[in-house]
């Protein structure tokens, strides 16, 4: 397989499912040698299966990246098998219950943000020492238009998605001179198990979610593994810093 990725090797956490698998796929066939993290096996291995059926390289591990360990041995496990990282997407991530402000607890706060927002820092903390001493690459980080905008009854995801977008713009004014870009993705509704299941425990229904959306779709998880994978490859070489809105035109309204 030959591409704009060809030569590099990547690293997607949340590769197990929806959005991450669908990246994962999308860098393979770019020509990237991918390394899958995802905290529940057997989605990490069905993703490397389709990677190679398909003719590309892969890998998988199991990793919680809310834990420092894992996330050091995810990183160091990804060296050891191909060398090097040359692009870093940190995508895991969780919904959390629903309730409003007053409503959300304690235990579930603490849980979104150690899933949604500090995990993509101790990516960050441990990809960063690795792109430097290879001499640059790139990272992206899934935020979301409710890292841009307010939405009733997430709380905590809002609060993580917003960190994440402002996170990812500390680090790329950090290491703008340093050959290290860093970028993040705003998926609007997307069509995943996460989005399934918070439609479910939210209690609206699809259709009501599509009547919100202007382009009057869900969106796949392949438009948003599109941006992702530009903002990987050299083909975004002078763009950093950058929250890429990809949500069928929810947050222009």
């Amino acid at each position: 397989m030959a591409g704009i990725m060809k030569g590099k090797v990547a690293l997607v956490t949340g590769g197990g499912s929806g959005i991450g698998r669908a990246t994962a796929l999308r860098l393979a066939r770019e020509g990237a040698k991918v390394m899958i993290a995802d905290y529940v096996p057997e989605g990490a291995e069905r993703t490397v299966k389709l990677i190679k059926d398909a003719g590309g390289e892969a890998s998988c591990l199991v990793a919680d990246v809310a834990v420092t360990r894992q996330v050091e041995m995810m990183v160091n496990k990804t060296v050891e098998t191909y060398g090097r990282i040359d692009g870093a997407f940190n995508n895991a991530g969780i919904e959390g219950a629903m309730g409003d402000t007053a409503a959300c607890t304690e235990e579930n706060f603490d849980r979104v943000i150690a899933i949604d927002l500090k995990a993509v820092w101790l990516c960050m903390k441990y990809e960063i020492p690795q792109m430097l001493k290879q001499g640059g690459g790139a990272i992206v980080n899934t935020a979301s238009i409710a890292g841009l905008l307010g939405f009733n009854n997430i709380p905590a995801y809002v609060a993580a998605k917003h960190g994440v977008v402002g996170l990812t713009r500390t680090a790329a004014l950090e290491f703008a001179q340093k050959n290290i870009r860093v970028n993040c993705v705003c998926p609007g509704v997307i069509r995943t198990p996460m989005v399934e299941r918070a439609i479910d425990k939210g209690g609206f229904t699809e259709a009501e979610v599509i009547a919100g959306e202007p382009i009057g779709r869900l969106g796949q998880p392949e438009e948003i593994a599109e941006g992702v994978l530009w903002l990987l490859s050299d083909a975004s070489s002078f763009v950093t810093g950058h929250p890429l809105t990809i949500d069928g035109g929810w947050a222009a309204r």
